[in-house]
């Protein structure tokens, strides 16, 4: 009973704080300002949904899902990819005014992460960077993603790999996203 007591007596003494007291109240969604309404920021708007995930070579081959969301009063896009595996992973993209490029950042349950940059090429969006992990601990990868709209309403993400620093680029995975239903 005595620990319960010095709970209540150290929450109340953190609210009731000279610090609590400074804070701004949080602000509502509807009044913050509208800072990523150019179309740049709408390029990749192509990907956001709920995603069954196939093999590309195999379509019958469903390898999981994925859901993509629009976050951050529309300045990012989450991905939460959910494989038949214990490999889970995600990203979260956005488009950068300063550098006129879109930014990736990804992060997986083995400890990888990769930073990609890049932007739409022909109506595709395609980034590339440095995935640290990509081929085991250890084992960076250069690697360019490129997303394609296909004419049925999904979507092909083609994963290519480098090992001369840009020049020649080798499949390394290739996915067929299909809306869930």
């Amino acid at each position: 009973m005595r620990g319960a007591a010095i709970w209540v007596c150290l929450t109340a003494a953190i609210v009731a704080s000279p610090v609590a007291a400074q804070m701004p109240p949080p602000v509502p969604p509807a009044s913050l300002p509208a800072n990523c309404t150019a179309d740049e920021h709408r390029q990749f708007d192509f990907w956001i949904g709920k995603w069954r995930v196939f093999r590309t070579d195999n379509p019958e081959a469903m390898l999981g899902a994925s859901e993509i969301e629009s976050v951050y009063n529309g300045c990012g896009i989450r991905e939460n990819w959910q494989p038949f595996t214990l490999l889970t992973g995600g990203s979260l993209s956005i488009f950068d005014r300063a550098s006129g490029k879109w930014h990736q950042t990804w992060i997986d349950s083995l400890g990888s992460h990769g930073e990609f940059v890049g932007g739409l090429v022909k109506g595709d969006m395609v980034l590339s960077g440095m995935w640290r992990g990509f081929s085991g601990p250890g084992k960076d990868a250069l690697v360019r993603m490129t997303w394609s709209r296909l004419g049925d309403g999904g979507i092909r993400q083609l994963g290519e790999t480098s090992l001369d620093e840009g020049r020649t680029w080798k499949a390394a995975f290739d996915f067929t996203y299909r809306a869930k239903r």
